[in-house]
């Protein structure tokens, strides 16, 4: 049994086909398409998270809107860069964003990817310290944030404060009980999962993964899956671990599929740099159920991992994408086991 969510990276331009030509149009429909992948049954609506670009940036108005419009869904992203963020204002959003969808976010966090600006969290008033690689920023964010969350006090109070405080040290408020176990990481390493796993965030394995053995990349991208457990195993935590993988699925089964997907594409593994690092990336997935079944029946990722995420192309619309969410649920999930 896996859990099945769709990932949005929410583009949007003014072109012909488009369904979401404008930054409001991509906010609302995620909305919409959130509350579809819910009455559909799916478990998951997760957002991408990029600076500078004409696609979703900053989750938490929508996170917390799609809590309000929905009751059962998980509502997540895959990733928010964390060169980006102030951790104490990020666990205020998050908390109160946390207790408006009564505790049902899933928060992926990541040191991010290559941006449409040079070094772009300069402007946002970050820069690496002394002898500090932006990576290295990244994840002195997260273990902040990390620490905050969890809801301990650490401020030192106003003796004449505006309002009374309780006693003791203050924390950041609104504080939201057991965020901290539902805090996930994108990992592009074996290295960055064990990690991850030492300090109990949840894995989220996308289709682009630093190609580490020259291997198929569903293949290192289990491998990496096992390596997490293993280390999550060892660290002895007492919640217990989740992984996603995300990948582009498509069953043919109207006309609509045939002329958008029918055509085949990223029908195999792709390698390239991406700053200076080999990088692997996954293959798409397109067919008829039958063939597709088979095909995903062989991805040993998927296998390993307990959480699917369907990457949907957003701007063909809600009701497309609702469709297609429909199809996977309906035709492939239950032949492989996941429903």
């Amino acid at each position: 049994m896996k859990k099945i969510g769709f990932l949005s990276f929410g583009h949007w331009s003014d072109e012909p086909g488009s369904q979401s030509r404008s930054a409001q149009d991509t906010l609302l429909q995620s909305i919409e398409l959130a509350v579809a992948a819910e009455e559909l049954g799916a478990d998951g609506a997760y957002f991408r998270v990029h600076h500078y670009a004409r696609q979703l940036a900053s989750p938490f108005p929508l996170l917390a809107a799609v809590g309000a419009r929905t009751s059962r869904i998980e509502i997540g992203t895959a990733v928010i860069d964390m060169r980006y963020e102030n951790p104490l204002y990020m666990a205020e959003n998050a908390g109160a964003a946390d207790l408006i969808s009564q505790g049902r976010l899933q928060l992926g966090i990541s040191r991010g990817s290559p941006e449409q600006v040079i070094e772009g969290w300069r402007y946002f008033g970050y820069s690496p310290a002394d002898g500090e690689s932006d990576a290295d920023m990244a994840r002195r964010h997260a273990e902040m944030f990390l620490n905050v969350i969890e809801g301990h006090g650490f401020a030192r109070p106003n003796p004449r404060p505006m309002f009374p405080n309780p006693p003791g040290l203050l924390r950041i408020e609104p504080h939201s009980a057991g965020l901290r176990q539902r805090i996930w990481w994108g990992a592009a390493s074996n290295d960055t999962a064990r990690w991850a796993a030492r300090l109990g965030m949840h894995l989220q394995s996308s289709t682009l993964k630093t190609d580490e053995t020259g291997q198929p990349f569903h293949i290192q991208q289990a491998e990496q899956i096992r390596a997490f457990r293993e280390a999550w195993a060892a660290a002895g935590h007492e919640h217990e671990p989740r992984v996603s993988v995300s990948r582009s699925i498509f069953p043919l089964i109207d006309d609509r599929d045939r002329r958008y997907f029918g055509r085949g594409g990223q029908d195999s593994d792709q390698v390239g740099f991406i700053e200076r690092t080999r990088s692997i990336f996954g293959r798409n997935y397109a067919a008829e159920p039958d063939r597709l079944i088979e095909e995903l029946r062989a991805d040993e990722a998927i296998a390993e991992a307990d959480t699917l995420l369907l990457t949907v192309p957003n701007q063909l619309g809600v009701d497309y994408n609702a469709h297609v969410i429909e199809a996977v649920l309906k035709h492939i999930a239950p032949a492989l086991g996941w429903r």
